[in-house]
């Protein structure tokens, strides 16, 4: 945790072994936790009777038969089970947060665009995590558990007595301005720009306003959860390191209050109403949980002598799919490093590529796009469709002197998906699409003329 208090009457461990700040450092870990001496259970899952009236109950991420380095789940010890949880539901609208498949007619997803930061909400206008959602784009189908979706989000107002999950997908969630916490059945995440948090599938939680306006990214994967990427000849460090992860210690409301749950499963959205906290999670043990994670840790490698890798190099987590090799979504960072490849062109190269890419930028300049691509902006550039340098960042690669350079103060990420990314009527229509950005190649020129040589 940081130096911010917990919510009024939020109890949360203390001296876990461990931990940093109220987190629990590690990817992939069997965590356990305990807000409540004595409240986890040693040697057995589910006790006859477990200590102070709790109930166990399991979480589970995966199937029950998944192999045993995938099988993820978390054993529970609540105050009440999660069956009091809910009750009956009824169908809300919440109109701008789309699902796949979500193919609008009459708006084409073929073509090179980019948008402007969407504006932050005009003073007094209150938006929640769930309201302030803005999809952007959709792939793959939420019913057959693959693709993902793309959102901006606006939060303005702390949900106060209200609760959200999502049966169809986990979040990655990318801050670019504002602060957020993440009250989670698990325990507390603060999450602030150039951090990340990963919200599991199921997994219910609040959200408050630390420093707001908020503004964001949101990945919702349908698929398989994120893992990190195989290293390869890379070896046993560097790119995102395990060790960097944050899980939040045991944290738990025990808070009568008519309170309302939102669930979002299969691309609708329902409510229920109860009458206390769900957030009561006294202890738990396991490894299906939220983390967040410092961007500023991620190392880099890249080509120390000509050339440059692909940008599958700068992956920091990849959820798979069922072809080998090519991921449901890859999660690629694109942070401060130093270029040194000697008589090589540094920028981005020209490509067509079977990934579909969402780009957003955090902060600073992106080297293909030096102009227009600003702070909280996006790109898309869909499955087969080419892209690459404008004319300013290849004549500056191409004549640029061959010494070190150091790309400070910059920032952008890609959520890259193995299938098409269909713009949403918001991102068509309301969002600030610059219509002019397929012009940015109109004045490249051609170089060619017949006669050897390098021009």
């Amino acid at each position: 945790m940081t130096s911010q208090t917990l919510p009024t009457g939020m109890i949360r461990a203390t001296g876990t072994t461990g931990t940093h700040e109220g987190y629990m450092p590690g990817f992939g870990n069997d965590f356990e936790t305990e807000a409540l001496p004595g409240a986890l259970p040693q040697g057995q899952n589910s006790p006859q009777k477990c200590n102070y009236g709790l109930y166990a109950e399991q979480l589970s991420g995966t199937a029950f038969t998944a192999p045993r380095g995938q099988n993820e789940r978390t054993w529970c010890y609540r105050i009440r089970p999660s069956v009091k949880h809910t009750g009956r539901f009824a169908e809300i609208d919440v109109p701008y947060w789309k699902t796949a498949p979500n193919v609008v007619p009459k708006v084409t997803s073929l073509g090179q665009y980019r948008w402007d930061p969407v504006p932050m909400p005009a003073a007094g206008e209150a938006l929640t995590w769930i309201t302030g959602m803005r999809t952007i784009t959709t792939a793959g189908d939420v019913n057959t558990q693959v693709g993902m979706a793309s959102h901006i989000y606006l939060v303005t107002r702390s949900m106060q007595d209200e609760y959200f999950f999502s049966a169809d997908s986990e979040l990655l969630v990318v801050p670019q301005e504002g602060r957020l916490r993440f009250c989670t059945e698990l325990g507390v995440i603060d999450l602030e720009p150039k951090e990340i948090a990963i919200l599991p599938r199921g997994l219910v939680y609040r959200v408050e306003v630390l420093d707001g306006p908020a503004r964001g990214f949101v990945c919702e994967n349908y698929g398989q959860k994120f893992d990190l990427p195989g290293r390869g000849p890379i070896g046993a460090n560097c790119l995102a390191n395990p060790r960097d992860f944050k899980c939040p210690v045991a944290a738990f409301e025990d808070r009568e209050a008519r309170s309302r749950v939102v669930i979002k499963w299969c691309g609708s959205f329902h409510e229920t109403w109860i009458d206390h906290s769900p957030l009561d999670v006294v202890a738990w043990h396991g490894n299906y949980c939220a983390y967040k994670y410092d961007l500023r840790t991620y190392s880099p490698v890249g080509s120390i002598l000509f050339d440059h890798p692909d940008p599958s190099i700068f992956t920091v987590l990849t959820a798979p799919s069922g072809q080998e090799g090519t991921a449901n979504i890859d999660f690629v960072l694109f942070r401060e490093r130093w270029m040194v490849a000697e008589h090589s062109f540094r920028p981005p190269w020209y490509h067509k590529n079977i990934m579909s890419e969402l780009m957003g930028n955090i902060y600073g300049i992106y080297d293909a796009k030096p102009k227009g691509f600003v702070p909280g902006g996006m790109s898309l550039h869909n499955c087969m469709l080419p892209h690459g340098p404008d004319r300013a960042a290849f004549e500056h690669g191409s004549t640029e002197p061959m010494v070190p350079v150091y790309q400070a103060e910059t920032m952008q990420f890609m959520f890259e998906t193995r299938f098409p990314q269909h713009l949403t009527a918001f991102a068509a229509t309301e969002a600030p699409m610059q219509d002019d950005y397929i012009d940015c190649w109109d004045s490249l020129e051609k170089k060619f003329d017949g006669t050897p040589g390098v021009k």
